[in-house]
Protein backbone atom coordinates (compact mmCIF):
# COMPACT_ATOMS: atom_id res chain seq x y z
CA UNK A 1 0.00 0.00 0.00
CA UNK A 2 1.15 3.33 -0.51
CA UNK A 3 2.51 5.62 2.20
CA UNK A 4 1.32 9.17 2.71
CA UNK A 5 4.21 11.94 0.96
CA UNK A 6 5.16 14.13 3.37
CA UNK A 7 2.92 17.32 2.10
CA UNK A 8 -0.30 16.44 0.24
CA UNK A 9 -0.71 18.75 -2.84
CA UNK A 10 -4.73 19.64 -3.64
CA UNK A 11 -3.89 23.05 -5.66
CA UNK A 12 -3.60 21.98 -9.18
CA UNK A 13 -6.12 24.89 -10.71
CA UNK A 14 -3.40 27.52 -9.25
CA UNK A 15 -0.26 25.41 -10.91
CA UNK A 16 0.81 21.68 -11.19
CA UNK A 17 3.85 20.08 -10.99
CA UNK A 18 6.29 19.71 -13.60
CA UNK A 19 6.45 16.13 -14.85
CA UNK A 20 10.10 14.70 -14.90
CA UNK A 21 10.02 13.82 -18.76
CA UNK A 22 9.14 17.40 -19.61
CA UNK A 23 12.47 17.96 -16.81
CA UNK A 24 14.43 15.56 -19.11
CA UNK A 25 13.34 17.89 -22.23
CA UNK A 26 13.73 20.53 -20.89
CA UNK A 27 17.03 19.66 -19.70
CA UNK A 28 18.05 18.41 -23.61
CA UNK A 29 17.66 21.54 -24.95
CA UNK A 30 19.04 23.99 -22.75
CA UNK A 31 22.38 21.92 -22.54
CA UNK A 32 22.35 20.31 -26.83
CA UNK A 33 19.72 22.87 -28.65
CA UNK A 34 20.76 25.75 -27.64
CA UNK A 35 20.69 27.55 -31.34
CA UNK A 36 17.90 30.54 -32.21
CA UNK A 37 15.40 29.07 -34.66
CA UNK A 38 15.52 32.55 -37.26
CA UNK A 39 19.02 31.40 -37.83
CA UNK A 40 20.19 29.18 -40.86
CA UNK A 41 23.22 27.64 -39.58
CA UNK A 42 22.53 23.77 -38.23
CA UNK A 43 22.37 24.67 -34.01
CA UNK A 44 19.53 27.51 -35.85
CA UNK A 45 18.06 24.93 -37.56
CA UNK A 46 18.24 22.33 -34.96
CA UNK A 47 16.29 24.93 -32.33
CA UNK A 48 13.73 25.93 -35.30
CA UNK A 49 12.79 21.58 -35.35
CA UNK A 50 12.11 21.50 -31.96
CA UNK A 51 9.65 24.80 -32.37
CA UNK A 52 7.92 23.33 -35.43
CA UNK A 53 7.42 20.36 -33.83
CA UNK A 54 6.43 21.81 -30.64
CA UNK A 55 3.09 23.63 -33.07
CA UNK A 56 2.45 20.50 -34.33
CA UNK A 57 1.68 18.37 -31.19
CA UNK A 58 0.17 21.49 -29.59
CA UNK A 59 -1.65 21.78 -33.26
CA UNK A 60 -2.78 18.11 -32.82
CA UNK A 61 -4.35 18.42 -29.42
CA UNK A 62 -6.30 21.75 -30.91
CA UNK A 63 -7.12 20.07 -34.16
CA UNK A 64 -5.90 23.35 -35.92
CA UNK A 65 -2.58 23.63 -38.06
CA UNK A 66 0.16 24.13 -36.52
CA UNK A 67 0.50 27.82 -38.16
CA UNK A 68 -2.28 28.61 -36.22
CA UNK A 69 -0.32 28.43 -32.62
CA UNK A 70 1.43 31.41 -31.65
CA UNK A 71 3.66 30.73 -28.51
CA UNK A 72 3.02 33.55 -25.62
CA UNK A 73 4.65 33.65 -21.92
CA UNK A 74 1.31 31.67 -20.60
CA UNK A 75 -2.77 32.61 -20.36
CA UNK A 76 -1.93 35.74 -19.28
CA UNK A 77 -0.20 37.45 -22.20
CA UNK A 78 -2.22 35.24 -24.32
CA UNK A 79 -5.45 36.67 -23.02
CA UNK A 80 -3.98 40.00 -22.98
CA UNK A 81 -2.89 39.74 -26.89
CA UNK A 82 -6.30 38.34 -27.45
CA UNK A 83 -8.63 41.04 -26.29
CA UNK A 84 -6.01 43.79 -26.91
CA UNK A 85 -5.17 42.75 -30.40
CA UNK A 86 -8.65 41.58 -32.04
CA UNK A 87 -10.02 45.03 -30.16
CA UNK A 88 -7.66 47.31 -32.13
CA UNK A 89 -7.61 45.42 -35.35
CA UNK A 90 -11.34 45.50 -35.44
CA UNK A 91 -12.08 48.69 -33.95
CA UNK A 92 -13.59 50.47 -37.31
CA UNK A 93 -16.79 47.72 -37.45
CA UNK A 94 -17.16 48.80 -33.45
CA UNK A 95 -16.45 49.32 -30.27
CA UNK A 96 -18.68 46.96 -28.17
CA UNK A 97 -17.63 43.36 -26.56
CA UNK A 98 -19.05 40.66 -24.71
CA UNK A 99 -17.32 38.93 -21.86
CA UNK A 100 -19.13 37.63 -18.22
CA UNK A 101 -19.03 37.73 -14.35
CA UNK A 102 -16.57 35.52 -14.31
CA UNK A 103 -13.49 35.87 -16.48
CA UNK A 104 -9.94 36.01 -14.48
CA UNK A 105 -8.18 39.22 -14.20
CA UNK A 106 -6.04 38.94 -17.04
CA UNK A 107 -9.05 39.31 -19.22
CA UNK A 108 -11.40 41.80 -17.06
CA UNK A 109 -8.10 43.67 -16.69
CA UNK A 110 -7.63 44.23 -20.14
CA UNK A 111 -10.91 44.97 -20.86
CA UNK A 112 -11.70 47.55 -18.09
CA UNK A 113 -8.43 49.25 -20.24
CA UNK A 114 -9.96 49.04 -22.67
CA UNK A 115 -13.49 50.88 -21.82
CA UNK A 116 -11.21 53.73 -20.40
CA UNK A 117 -10.32 53.75 -24.60
CA UNK A 118 -13.96 54.21 -25.52
CA UNK A 119 -14.92 50.76 -25.68
CA UNK A 120 -18.12 48.83 -24.32
CA UNK A 121 -18.36 46.19 -22.53
CA UNK A 122 -21.78 43.97 -21.70
CA UNK A 123 -21.01 41.79 -18.83
CA UNK A 124 -23.02 38.78 -18.74
CA UNK A 125 -24.30 37.10 -15.69
CA UNK A 126 -24.23 33.35 -14.52
CA UNK A 127 -26.78 31.19 -12.82
CA UNK A 128 -26.44 29.92 -9.46
CA UNK A 129 -24.48 27.27 -11.00
CA UNK A 130 -21.45 29.09 -13.04
CA UNK A 131 -23.41 28.97 -16.09
CA UNK A 132 -23.69 31.41 -18.88
CA UNK A 133 -26.88 31.15 -20.66
CA UNK A 134 -25.88 31.09 -24.84
CA UNK A 135 -29.47 33.11 -25.17
CA UNK A 136 -27.94 35.88 -22.91
CA UNK A 137 -24.88 36.70 -25.37
CA UNK A 138 -27.76 36.48 -28.10
CA UNK A 139 -29.48 39.18 -26.73
CA UNK A 140 -26.50 41.40 -25.55
CA UNK A 141 -25.10 41.02 -29.82
CA UNK A 142 -25.52 44.87 -31.06
CA UNK A 143 -24.28 45.94 -34.57
CA UNK A 144 -21.42 47.33 -32.94
CA UNK A 145 -20.44 44.10 -31.37
CA UNK A 146 -16.90 43.16 -32.62
CA UNK A 147 -15.70 40.69 -30.04
CA UNK A 148 -16.59 38.14 -27.12
CA UNK A 149 -14.08 36.81 -24.33
CA UNK A 150 -15.73 34.23 -22.46
CA UNK A 151 -13.74 31.84 -20.19
CA UNK A 152 -14.17 27.43 -21.13
CA UNK A 153 -14.29 26.74 -17.33
CA UNK A 154 -14.09 28.65 -14.18
CA UNK A 155 -10.57 28.57 -12.74
CA UNK A 156 -12.58 29.02 -8.82
CA UNK A 157 -15.61 27.31 -8.76
CA UNK A 158 -14.91 24.77 -11.93
CA UNK A 159 -18.00 25.30 -14.09
CA UNK A 160 -17.61 24.07 -17.73
CA UNK A 161 -19.34 27.12 -20.07
CA UNK A 162 -21.14 25.82 -23.23
CA UNK A 163 -18.18 27.63 -25.66
CA UNK A 164 -19.05 25.94 -28.35
CA UNK A 165 -22.99 26.78 -28.46
CA UNK A 166 -21.73 30.33 -27.37
CA UNK A 167 -19.55 30.24 -30.36
CA UNK A 168 -21.74 28.90 -33.28
CA UNK A 169 -24.23 32.21 -31.87
CA UNK A 170 -21.86 34.16 -32.75
CA UNK A 171 -20.49 32.84 -35.30
CA UNK A 172 -23.58 33.58 -37.01
CA UNK A 173 -22.82 37.43 -36.76
CA UNK A 174 -19.18 37.25 -37.53
CA UNK A 175 -18.07 38.18 -34.29
CA UNK A 176 -14.80 37.09 -33.00
CA UNK A 177 -14.74 34.81 -30.13
CA UNK A 178 -12.01 34.18 -27.84
CA UNK A 179 -11.99 31.85 -24.95
CA UNK A 180 -9.60 31.41 -21.83
CA UNK A 181 -8.66 27.41 -21.64
CA UNK A 182 -6.06 27.34 -19.34
CA UNK A 183 -8.00 25.72 -16.68
CA UNK A 184 -9.70 22.75 -19.51
CA UNK A 185 -6.26 22.25 -22.29
CA UNK A 186 -4.92 18.39 -21.25
CA UNK A 187 -7.96 18.10 -18.47
CA UNK A 188 -10.66 18.02 -20.79
CA UNK A 189 -11.27 17.06 -24.52
CA UNK A 190 -10.79 20.39 -26.71
CA UNK A 191 -11.25 20.36 -30.51
CA UNK A 192 -11.26 24.24 -31.22
CA UNK A 193 -13.19 23.34 -34.03
CA UNK A 194 -16.02 21.82 -32.36
CA UNK A 195 -15.47 25.28 -29.71
CA UNK A 196 -16.36 27.37 -32.94
CA UNK A 197 -13.75 29.69 -30.95
CA UNK A 198 -11.28 32.12 -33.27
CA UNK A 199 -9.10 32.57 -30.24
CA UNK A 200 -7.59 30.08 -27.81
CA UNK A 201 -5.52 30.42 -24.80
CA UNK A 202 -3.34 27.95 -22.77
CA UNK A 203 -0.71 27.61 -20.01
CA UNK A 204 1.65 24.99 -19.05
CA UNK A 205 1.96 25.26 -15.64
CA UNK A 206 -1.58 24.04 -15.53
CA UNK A 207 -1.05 20.95 -17.31
CA UNK A 208 2.26 19.38 -15.50
CA UNK A 209 4.63 22.31 -18.54
CA UNK A 210 6.88 24.86 -17.10
CA UNK A 211 5.34 28.30 -15.68
CA UNK A 212 6.20 31.09 -17.92
CA UNK A 213 5.03 29.40 -21.55
CA UNK A 214 2.03 29.29 -23.01
CA UNK A 215 0.10 29.71 -26.54
CA UNK A 216 -2.51 31.44 -28.35
CA UNK A 217 -4.72 29.38 -30.88
CA UNK A 218 -5.37 32.17 -33.95
CA UNK A 219 -8.07 30.86 -36.01
CA UNK A 220 -7.12 31.47 -40.17
CA UNK A 221 -8.24 34.93 -41.24
CA UNK A 222 -8.53 36.32 -37.64
CA UNK A 223 -6.89 39.67 -37.38
CA UNK A 224 -4.99 40.12 -34.60
CA UNK A 225 -2.36 43.61 -33.79
CA UNK A 226 0.70 42.85 -32.46
CA UNK A 227 1.28 44.04 -28.90
CA UNK A 228 4.88 43.57 -29.07
CA UNK A 229 7.48 44.43 -31.45
CA UNK A 230 10.76 43.81 -32.32
CA UNK A 231 12.21 40.69 -34.83
CA UNK A 232 9.10 39.58 -36.22
CA UNK A 233 9.29 36.12 -35.15
CA UNK A 234 6.00 34.24 -34.80
CA UNK A 235 4.36 36.34 -38.07
CA UNK A 236 5.22 39.24 -36.22
CA UNK A 237 1.59 38.75 -34.06
CA UNK A 238 4.19 37.81 -31.15
CA UNK A 239 8.22 38.82 -31.32
CA UNK A 240 10.90 37.88 -30.07
CA UNK A 241 13.55 35.10 -29.91
CA UNK A 242 11.75 31.83 -28.68
CA UNK A 243 12.37 30.24 -25.40
CA UNK A 244 12.89 26.42 -27.17
CA UNK A 245 13.47 24.60 -23.43
CA UNK A 246 10.34 26.39 -22.33
CA UNK A 247 8.45 25.32 -25.52
CA UNK A 248 9.75 21.63 -25.81
CA UNK A 249 8.77 21.34 -22.24
CA UNK A 250 5.26 22.64 -22.80
CA UNK A 251 4.84 20.36 -26.04
CA UNK A 252 6.25 17.53 -23.92
CA UNK A 253 3.25 17.91 -21.39
CA UNK A 254 0.76 17.88 -24.07
CA UNK A 255 2.22 14.97 -25.63
CA UNK A 256 1.91 13.04 -22.38
CA UNK A 257 -1.46 14.99 -21.39
CA UNK A 258 -3.24 13.56 -24.17
CA UNK A 259 -1.87 9.87 -24.11
CA UNK A 260 -3.60 9.54 -21.27
CA UNK A 261 -6.45 12.53 -21.14
CA UNK A 262 -9.09 10.00 -20.73
CA UNK A 263 -7.91 7.89 -17.79
CA UNK A 264 -7.06 10.97 -15.89
CA UNK A 265 -10.45 12.23 -16.34
CA UNK A 266 -11.89 8.98 -14.97
CA UNK A 267 -8.89 8.79 -12.30
CA UNK A 268 -9.82 12.69 -11.25
CA UNK A 269 -13.66 12.29 -11.62
CA UNK A 270 -13.96 9.65 -9.36
CA UNK A 271 -11.70 10.92 -6.49
CA UNK A 272 -13.68 14.53 -6.89
CA UNK A 273 -17.06 13.08 -6.61
CA UNK A 274 -15.62 10.79 -2.98
CA UNK A 275 -14.09 14.03 -1.61
CA UNK A 276 -17.24 16.09 -1.84
CA UNK A 277 -19.60 13.49 -1.20
CA UNK A 278 -17.74 12.45 2.20
CA UNK A 279 -17.13 16.09 3.10
CA UNK A 280 -21.07 17.31 2.75
CA UNK A 281 -21.74 14.62 4.67
CA UNK A 282 -18.86 15.10 7.48
CA UNK A 283 -19.26 18.32 8.15
CA UNK A 284 -21.98 21.33 9.02
CA UNK A 285 -22.95 24.17 7.18
CA UNK A 286 -21.05 23.48 3.91
CA UNK A 287 -22.15 23.35 0.41
CA UNK A 288 -20.61 22.98 -3.27
CA UNK A 289 -19.77 25.86 -5.05
CA UNK A 290 -20.20 25.31 -9.43
CA UNK A 291 -22.03 23.41 -11.48
CA UNK A 292 -22.56 19.92 -9.78
CA UNK A 293 -21.29 17.73 -13.27
CA UNK A 294 -20.55 19.96 -15.66
CA UNK A 295 -17.35 20.75 -13.79
CA UNK A 296 -13.40 20.17 -14.15
CA UNK A 297 -12.89 16.97 -12.95
CA UNK A 298 -10.88 17.70 -10.25
CA UNK A 299 -12.63 20.75 -8.89
CA UNK A 300 -13.99 20.68 -5.47
CA UNK A 301 -14.91 24.55 -3.91
CA UNK A 302 -16.70 24.31 -1.33
CA UNK A 303 -18.42 27.23 0.94
CA UNK A 304 -18.48 27.16 4.89
CA UNK A 305 -20.26 29.22 7.10
CA UNK A 306 -19.06 30.94 9.52
CA UNK A 307 -15.52 30.56 8.87
CA UNK A 308 -12.13 32.13 6.89
CA UNK A 309 -11.20 30.33 4.04
CA UNK A 310 -8.01 32.13 4.58
CA UNK A 311 -7.41 30.87 8.21
CA UNK A 312 -8.75 27.11 6.58
CA UNK A 313 -5.46 27.36 3.90
CA UNK A 314 -3.31 28.01 7.14
CA UNK A 315 -4.66 25.47 9.14
CA UNK A 316 -4.38 22.65 6.53
CA UNK A 317 -0.91 24.44 5.25
CA UNK A 318 0.30 23.32 8.66
CA UNK A 319 -1.63 19.49 8.17
CA UNK A 320 1.05 19.29 5.46
CA UNK A 321 -1.81 20.02 2.53
CA UNK A 322 -1.98 23.14 0.49
CA UNK A 323 -5.46 24.00 -1.17
CA UNK A 324 -6.37 27.28 -2.12
CA UNK A 325 -8.99 29.85 -0.15
CA UNK A 326 -9.48 31.89 -3.58
CA UNK A 327 -7.94 32.62 -7.15
CA UNK A 328 -3.89 32.46 -6.43
CA UNK A 329 -3.54 34.94 -9.44
CA UNK A 330 -5.62 37.33 -6.47
CA UNK A 331 -4.44 36.60 -3.35
CA UNK A 332 -3.29 39.32 -2.54
CA UNK A 333 -6.51 41.33 -2.42
CA UNK A 334 -8.57 40.49 1.09
CA UNK A 335 -11.76 40.82 -1.02
CA UNK A 336 -13.58 37.21 -2.17
CA UNK A 337 -13.28 36.47 -5.74
CA UNK A 338 -15.80 38.08 -7.71
CA UNK A 339 -16.48 35.03 -9.45
CA UNK A 340 -17.87 33.56 -6.18
CA UNK A 341 -20.47 36.35 -5.48
CA UNK A 342 -21.83 36.41 -9.09
CA UNK A 343 -22.73 33.18 -8.16
CA UNK A 344 -25.60 35.10 -5.63
CA UNK A 345 -23.22 34.34 -2.73
CA UNK A 346 -23.06 37.20 -0.62
CA UNK A 347 -19.51 38.98 0.54
CA UNK A 348 -19.58 37.24 3.65
CA UNK A 349 -20.33 33.91 2.84
CA UNK A 350 -17.83 34.20 -0.37
CA UNK A 351 -15.01 34.75 2.32
CA UNK A 352 -15.35 31.10 3.64
CA UNK A 353 -14.55 29.80 0.18
CA UNK A 354 -12.29 26.69 -0.14
CA UNK A 355 -10.75 25.45 -3.25
CA UNK A 356 -9.56 22.00 -3.79
CA UNK A 357 -8.21 20.91 -6.65
CA UNK A 358 -6.35 17.10 -7.61
CA UNK A 359 -4.63 16.05 -10.17
CA UNK A 360 -3.97 12.51 -11.67
CA UNK A 361 -1.59 11.83 -9.18
CA UNK A 362 -3.20 12.42 -6.21
CA UNK A 363 -4.56 9.06 -4.30
CA UNK A 364 -7.42 8.28 -2.50
CA UNK A 365 -5.15 7.35 0.72
CA UNK A 366 -4.45 11.68 0.55
CA UNK A 367 -8.00 12.39 0.35
CA UNK A 368 -8.90 9.65 3.33
CA UNK A 369 -6.20 11.91 5.45
CA UNK A 370 -7.84 15.33 3.92
CA UNK A 371 -11.20 13.52 4.97
CA UNK A 372 -9.69 13.10 8.71
CA UNK A 373 -7.96 16.05 9.51
CA UNK A 374 -10.46 18.44 7.42
CA UNK A 375 -13.37 18.09 9.89
CA UNK A 376 -11.78 19.14 12.97
CA UNK A 377 -9.94 22.08 11.83
CA UNK A 378 -13.74 23.50 11.10
CA UNK A 379 -14.63 23.14 14.41
CA UNK A 380 -11.83 24.56 15.45
CA UNK A 381 -12.09 27.71 13.71
CA UNK A 382 -16.00 28.03 14.43
CA UNK A 383 -14.95 27.37 17.72
CA UNK A 384 -12.27 30.34 17.96
CA UNK A 385 -9.55 28.13 19.48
Amino acid sequence: MDSLPDYIYFDHAATTPVLPDVVQEMSTCLNKFYGNPSEPHLPGREANKILQNSKQTIGKAMNCSPEQIIFTSGATESNNLAIFGAAEAYQKKGNHIITSSIEHPSAIMPLRRLQRKGFEVTYIPVDANGIIDPEEVRRAIRPETVMASIMHANNIFGTIEPIAQIGNILKERGIVFHSDAAQTFCNIDIDAEKLNVDLLSISGHKFYGPKGIGALYIRKGTRIMPQLFGGGQQRGVRPGTENIPAVAGLAKACQIGQRNLVANIIKVTVLREYLIEKALNSIEDIRLCGHPVKRLPGNCCFILKNISGKAMVAELDKASIAVSGSSACAASSIKPASAITSLGISCDEAVGSVRISLGFENTLKEIDYFLKVFPPIVNKLRSGL
